[in-house]
C-alpha cells in the first residue's frame, strides 16, 4: 500500500508541506510551472533550496503581486480594512477555485481545506462563516499552499496518510487582533481530535492553514509505520531555531501486509450477557476491526467473560475510552500486536439469485475468495432458498467470470 508519512516535529504550515511534498516528485519545476499556470492570478509560487542544522529542504515563496506574506501571518478575520488592500470572504475563495484549470475532485479538496479554516475564524470570532473575510494577501498566500498540497497530493495518489503527533510550540503570537496565546484559537479548534504536543520552542509552529491541511488529509497519527521509504522531502520554515525547522515527508509502501495493531482486553464478571453484547456493538459500530469475547475463570472461582477489541493503534485511546464507558470494568489492558494480512479486493458476481459480492484475499504468495455474508444471506432470504445454494451459486459465477477474463486476448 501506498503510503505517505509526515513528521510535523516542528509543527506544520501549508508552505512546509508543500515543500515537503515537492521533494517526493521527480520533477519539482515542471509542477512549479503547472501551479503557475492554473488560473491563481497575480499568484507565482517559487522554490528556493535551503538548509536548516545542515539538513537541505525546499523552502516555498509564494508573491501575491510582486509581494510576499510575512511570515508567520494567517489567513483570518479582517477588521481593519487597509486601503492598499481588498478583503474577501467564503464566496470569493469559491469564486478563485472554481475558475482553477484543476481536476474538479482537486477543487472540491481545496475548498474543504478553507472550509474548515472559515469554521475555525468563524466560531472563534463568533460570528457567522458569511461573515468570515480574508485579508487579500494572506488568503492568495495560503490558497496557493493549499492549492500546490492539493495538486501534489494528488499527483502522488497515496491509499494511506498519515502523521506523527503534531508539535504546536508554545507562549504567545502577535497578530493583527493583538497578542494571542500559542497555539492560536483557530488553531487549536483545527487541531481537535488530534494528538499533539507542546515541544520546547517558544512561538507558533503550527498555522491554521497546516492544521487545516493535515486534518482534511491525514488518516491518523502515531509512529511511523512499518514500511519501506522509496522517497523522503524536507518542506523548510521560514524561521530558525535550534532545532531543524522542517516537516518531512516519507513516501513509501507497506512490507507486505505487516503492520501492527492494539489489542484491548478487559474481564467482566458482574454484566449480563446482554449488555456486553451491547457494548461489542458499540465498539465494532465505531470501525473497530474485531471484538470477541472469551469464557475466563477468576478469582474465588468465578465464572467470568474477558472482552476484547482489537484496533489501529491511532484509535487505541478511543477504544479503550468505549470500554470504560459502556462496562463494568475499571481498566482495560493494551498491548502492541505486529499482524500480517493479505490486501482485500471485491468483485460482483450475477448468480440466479441476483448480484453477490466476492470478497478476494491476495498476498503471501496465497490467494482466496469467497461470498460477502450479508449479500448471500439477503439472497437467500428474498428466493426462500438456502445459505449454501447461494453461496455455491455465487462460487460457480465467480469461477466463470475467471474463465471468461483468462481466454480474452
Amino acid at each position: 500500500m501506498k503510503t505517505l508519512y509526515f513528521e510535523c516535529y516542528m509543527g506544520a504550515a501549508g508552505d512546509m508541506l508543500m515543500g515537503a511534498l515537492l521533494g517526493l516528485i521527480p520533477d519539482a519545476q515542471a509542477f512549479l510551472s503547472k501551479i503557475n499556470s492554473i488560473g491563481l492570478d497575480g499568484v507565482k509560487v517559487s522554490r528556493a533550496k535551503v538548509q536548516k542544522c545542515g539538513v537541505t529542504g525546499s523552502s516555498i515563496i509564494v508573491e501575491v503581486n510582486g509581494n510576499q506574506e510575512e511570515s508567520g501571518s494567517t489567513p483570518g478575520i479582517a477588521q481593519n480594512h487597509h486601503p492598499a488592500h481588498h478583503h474577501g470572504g467564503m464566496d470569493h475563495i469559491r469564486h478563485v477555485v472554481h475558475r482553477l484549470t484543476v481536476p474538479e475532485h482537486v477543487k472540491k479538496d481545496i475548498l474543504a481545506v478553507y472550509e474548515l479554516i472559515a469554521q475555525a475564524e468563524s466560531q472563534v470570532h463568533g460570528v457567522p462563516v458569511s461573515n468570515i473575510h480574508f485579508h487579500e494577501l494572506g488568503t492568495m498566500d495560503a490558497l496557493a499552499d493549499i492549492t500546490g498540497v492539493c495538486l501534489l497530493i494528488d499527483q502522488l495518489k497515496p491509499e494511506k496518510i498519515l502523521s506523527s503527533p503534531i508539535t504546536t510550540g508554545f507562549g504567545q503570537v502577535q497578530t493583527a487582533h493583538g497578542i494571542l496565546p500559542v497555539p492560536a484559537p483557530a488553531t487549536t479548534l483545527l487541531l481537535s481530535g488530534i494528538p499533539i504536543r507542546q515541544g520546547a520552542i517558544e512561538g507558533e509552529l503550527c498555522t491554521p492553514t497546516g492544521a487545516a491541511l493535515l486534518k482534511h488529509f491525514v488518516h491518523g497519527y502515531g509512529e511511523p509505520p512499518v514500511f519501506t521509504i522509496d522517497k523522503t522531502g524536507y518542506g523548510m520554515g521560514k524561521k530558525d531555531f535550534e532545532a531543524a525547522n522542517c516537516v518531512r515527508a516519507m513516501f513509501g509502501k507497506t512490507n507486505d501486509g505487516l503492520g501492527e495493531i492494539c489489542e484491548l482486553s478487559c474481564n467482566l464478571d458482574d454484566m449480563t450477557p446482554e449488555a456486553i453484547g451491547y457494548a461489542q456493538s458499540v465498539l465494532l459500530g465505531n470501525g473497530a476491526l474485531d471484538v470477541f469475547t472469551t469464557p475466563i475463570q477468576m478469582k474465588k472461582n468465578r465464572p467470568a467473560v474477558m472482552l476484547t477489541c482489537l484496533c489501529a493503534k491511532q484509535d487505541a485511546n478511543t477504544f479503550a475510552g468505549l470500554m470504560l464507558k459502556h462496562t463494568s470494568t475499571a481498566g482495560v489492558r493494551e498491548k502492541t500486536c505486529r499482524r500480517h494480512t493479505l490486501d482485500v479486493s471485491f468483485l460482483t458476481v450475477q448468480t440466479p439469485y441476483g448480484p453477490v459480492k466476492m470478497k478476494k484475499y491476495a498476498g503471501h504468495g496465497d490467494e482466496k475468495t469467497k461470498p460477502e455474508y450479508d449479500d448471500v444471506a439477503k439472497a437467500s432470504q428474498a428466493f426462500g432458498v438456502s445459505f449454501d445454494t447461494v453461496s455455491l451459486a455465487a462460487y460457480e459465477a465467480y469461477a466463470k467470470t475467471m474463465r471468461d477474463s483468462d481466454s480474452k486476448p
